[in-house]
């Protein structure tokens, strides 16, 4: 097959959970497919971004195209101009005119056998037709995660522009779906709302996947020291919300037990008030973007995830899982993978019932073992990059076949009713 593409960053660093997934689907998928990536490109991208794509893709099409950094007085600006907008801000600042009529110039070759379009922000430069069948791949129910921002907020004119966002995400999103022939959704529960909330007729989903050959047990290398860690990208909301969360209202409640216990930050662009923190709290560690995250995992004793506003499915979940760490998360930081509470992950909501569990598996290092080693071996037995990126192709490959079908039957139709009206005359 001949894959066409859409994306709105260079993959490298493959350093947050929409590009893993994506780069480890697209490294499997390629074996076998020639892939066209189209993407827009902001300069952000490690410098050899372009050369390492050849990784995950046979073409690569770049668009330039610039984003206010956040906090800057550009982007402030632009939050202030949107607020006149129909469209969300997340979406309206991937508005390109350029990739649009890249698109239009790709699609007239006629080279293609579908377009994936992968995440919702590159659908606002989908052109008005399309020739070939259509996909838009979902690593989140986008308007999920700013319904959960507008829920947890405690400012009123917060509040008020997050509810603003939340509604016109809604509306976009429902929009946008309706424009392709299928959505893939990357959990059960969000599939449903595909279904259900937006009332789109073909929508499937895969699973979460994991580099088992990348994240491995420590084995006979487990930290005795009461470490936690939590890894993700600060620069995207629902991880530096619950960062916060744990800070202010969970690890308190730690300290009070395990005194000694630390709290490891692992991820790029952390918020300048948790910096501060840790200059002023030595318990507390943030280290910024790394190249490795193992490090930093193989010292902790348990690895939380106190998700309260996300979306989609936590490829930080079963990383943590294959390298043989007790997890505790939140339920939404859960959501949409198939774990169970007391199994393979304890899932709590509350600081005081957060906190307890992650206290007992710190001073409970037999249990702590058990519930690493559950999780391990269902993770690295079941979900594997290689079957997840099969799911998908399996499903691109229906929606071609579903599109030809349709084609010829309608052809058909088209037959007989000239035949109906020329035996008419």
């Amino acid at each position: 097959m001949k894959i066409l593409w859409l994306k709105t960053e260079l993959l490298h660093p493959v350093d947050k959970g929409g590009r893993i997934r994506t780069y480890q689907m697209l490294k499997e998928l390629r074996k076998e497919h020639e892939i066209t990536y189209l993407t827009l490109d902001d300069g952000n991208a490690a410098p050899d971004a372009r050369d390492l794509s050849n990784e995950y893709c046979s073409n690569l099409i770049t668009v330039p195209h610039s984003v206010a950094p956040k906090f800057n007085p550009r982007f402030y600006a632009e939050i202030a101009g949107n607020l006149f907008s129909e469209l969300p801000y997340f979406i309206a600042k991937y508005h390109s005119p350029a990739m649009r009529q890249k698109i239009e110039d790709v699609l007239a070759e006629n080279a293609h056998d579908i377009l994936v379009c992968d995440f919702l922000h590159p659908a606002i430069n989908l052109p008005d037709e399309i020739n070939i069948p259509t996909l838009l791949f979902q690593h989140n129910v986008e308007a999920m995660i700013w319904k959960r921002h507008y829920q947890v907020a405690n400012n009123f004119g917060k509040r008020a522009y997050l509810r603003s966002q939340w509604h016109r995400a809604v509306a976009f999103e429902k929009q946008a779906c309706s424009r392709f022939d299928a959505v893939v959704a990357v959990s059960k529960d969000d599939a449903e709302v595909f279904r259900n909330d937006y009332g789109h007729g073909r929508v499937f989903d895969i699973g979460t996947g994991v580099d088992t050959d990348y994240f491995t047990p420590a084995n006979g290398d487990r930290t005795t020291k009461p470490n936690i860690v939590f890894t993700g990208s600060m620069d995207w909301l629902p991880n530096s919300d619950a960062v916060r969360w744990f800070i202010k209202e969970i690890f308190p409640l730690i300290k009070q037990e395990v005194p000694e216990a630390t709290f490891t930050v692992v991820g790029r662009d952390p918020f300048p008030d948790l910096l501060e923190l840790a200059k002023r709290d030595t318990a507390i560690r943030v280290t910024g973007r790394v190249d490795d995250v193992r490090p930093y995992m193989r010292e902790a004793a348990v690895f939380v995830v106190p998700i309260r506003i996300g979306g989609g499915t936590r490829l930080k979940i079963f990383e943590a899982m294959a390298m043989g760490l007790p997890v505790v998360s939140t339920t939404v930081g859960a959501e949409g993978l198939p774990v169970t509470d007391g199994n393979e992950i304890v899932l709590r909501d509350s600081p005081d019932t957060f906190s307890r569990c992650v206290i007992s598996l710190l001073q409970d290092r037999q249990m702590a073992s058990k519930t690493a080693e559950t999780a391990c071996r269902v993770v690295r037995d079941k979900f594997g990059w290689r079957s997840i990126a099969k799911q998908f192709e399996d499903i691109v490959v229906d929606v071609i076949d579903t599109r030809k079908d349709a084609a010829a039957e309608s052809e058909s139709i088209g037959h007989l009713q000239a035949r109906s009206v020329g035996q008419v005359r």
